[in-house]
């Protein structure tokens, strides 16, 4: 007999419908699986074998042939599993056929018959919702995950003698509910807090404002300087993440497989930080059928880069595009596909190679040979695309140990909060925009017109510090952000100076 079921690939952070044909007839005994399968799914054959006989269910020893359609899409990982083992029931009649052609199937097996959570089921559902397919039967890990989407019912199982049984009397079994809304909403964000920093009242002004605006920012200065500390703790003044935001985190946290078991939606902006020893693929994404990398996996969140420049110059110019498009497209021969990467860079340096350089405490021991040496890891153009460069001294003896605790997050968080609703207001007519480290050029002349004054401010720091039309349409963003944080309409000078003083790279050099 013939059974087909339809199970789901993933190109990208995108669902392909998949077709599995199971035909079950005469002749020697075996399994022949074809439709371009990688090694995970043309291991699935023996996992299934076992998997069905310890789960109760008869194998049937006769020509088993599994089709994957369709046949020109490279099928990877062993969420086939599940629906070939139902097709195979279906096709020796153990089990009823008359679902198989509403739902989707997603699911690995164990040999004692049980699921085990996949990858990437998030894309798949929603992707499922769109296709009108009525419902999605996953593992029970999966289950909250794939049950955010609206409109799909899902059932999550722990074997396969719960899914044999479901097929049997589908009457008897509930979808698993969940609100990701309301669970969004009860969220509460529960990591570092800025109130912990002593001191260091540039370097928090500089962290506001890389909030408000989703600028770039670098920190720089001797060790112990609290740069590490101050960067740790930007997640924890920006805005919550809308339900839309998060669902686009979750399917890329999904694909990636950093959700199997862990709930439903990511509710928390990512904070990720890669080690200096990172390979560029590893940065941006890779591989021969490519996965999302570091800077995707910090979309809507924040990328920290500790020690800047000991990462290899190449891995670094990686970044160029990524930052400036929002998104990265990864070309191998057999596939293009391309992720979401707004991410704000966050990183840290010391100002030398022995990291005291301009300190008031210990003396700077390098020369100034081997200081341009050690900022040429830094190209020009991935300078100009950070908006916020800030120098970090360390504390005093007497700040350390007298200074009270500084301002909680919560206090910071409500005015970026404001300053982004003052930008969102401006962009109404501009839905792609979602912060002022957006806008372009043609935004600036409306939003960023500069009086007389500040433009002659700008104009002498152009020419002094060399900077570049792409540096000084930064600068602009971060003045139209201090604005925002000011309440105020229109740039003022003042405005204009202090997104100046944030240039300490371009001053140093």
């Amino acid at each position: 007999m013939l059974a087909r079921i339809w199970s789901a690939s993933l190109v990208g952070i995108d669902a392909v419908k998949v077709g599995v044909e199971v035909d079950v007839s005469g002749g020697l005994p075996g399994i022949v699986l074809v439709g371009l399968p990688g090694t995970e799914v043309q291991e699935s054959r023996e996992r299934v074998k076992a998997a069905l006989k310890n789960a109760g269910y008869a194998f049937p020893m006769r020509k088993i042939v599994i089709n994957l359609t369709p046949a020109d899409l490279r099928k990877e990982g062993p969420s086939f599993d599940l629906p070939i083992s139902v097709g195979i029931m279906a096709a020796s009649e153990q089990v009823s056929a008359e679902l198989l052609g509403d739902y989707l199937f997603l699911g690995e097996v164990s040999l004692d018959g049980s699921l085990r959570p996949v990858a990437g089921v998030l894309p798949i559902a929603a992707a499922a919702q769109q296709m009108g397919i009525t419902g999605l039967v996953v593992p029970a890990g999966n289950a909250p995950e794939a049950a955010v989407v609206k409109g799909l019912a899902v059932y999550g199982f722990q074997n396969l003698a719960e899914v044999g049984n479901f097929l049997n009397q589908p009457e008897q079994y509930q979808p698993v509910q969940v609100d990701g809304q309301a669970a969004l909403a009860r969220a509460r964000y529960t990591g570092q807090d800025l109130n912990e920093v002593k001191g260091q009242a540039h370097a928090r002004r500089a962290l506001e404002i890389a909030a408000a605006g989703g600028h770039n920012l670098v920190f720089v200065g001797p060790p112990g300087s609290g740069k590490t500390m101050l960067a740790r703790r930007l997640p924890g003044i920006l805005p919550p993440l809308t339900f839309a935001e998060s669902l686009e985190v979750t399917q890329i946290h999904s694909v990636a497989g950093l959700l199997k078991e862990r709930g439903s939606l990511v509710s928390d902006r990512p904070f990720r930080s890669p080690h200096h020893s990172a390979s560029g693929p590893s940065l941006v994404g890779g591989g021969s059928f490519p996965r999302p990398g570091e800077i995707s996996l910090a979309h809507r969140g924040i990328l920290f880069l500790d020690e800047l420049t000991e990462f290899k110059r190449d891995v670094l110019e990686f970044l160029r595009q990524p930052l400036e498009d929002g998104h990265v497209t990864i070309s191998r021969t057999r596939q293009s596909v391309s992720f979401p990467a707004q991410f704000t860079l966050v990183a840290s340096t010391n100002p030398c190679p022995c990291g005291y350089f301009g300190d008031t405490i210990q003396p700077c021991t390098c020369s100034p040979r081997q200081r341009e040496q050690y900022w040429a890891k830094l190209s020009g153009p991935l300078m100009d695309r950070i908006d916020l460069q800030v120098a970090v001294n360390r504390l005093k003896p007497e700040e350390i140990t007298r200074q009270p605790l500084g301002e909680a997050s919560a206090n910071v968080r409500e005015r970026v909060q404001v300053a982004r609703d003052r930008a969102q207001t401006r962009f109404e007519a501009e839905p792609s925009l979602r912060c002022n480290a957006d806008m372009q050029s043609r935004h600036l002349r409306n939003w960023c017109v500069l009086n007389d004054a500040a433009r002659n401010i700008l104009e002498g720091a152009i020419r002094k510090l060399g900077l570049s039309a792409r540096a000084t349409d930064r600068i602009l963003k971060v003045a139209r952000t201090i604005a925002d944080l000011a309440g105020d309409e229109q740039l003022q000078t003042q405005h204009v100076a202090e997104a100046i003083q944030y240039r300490t790279i371009d001053r140093m050099q």
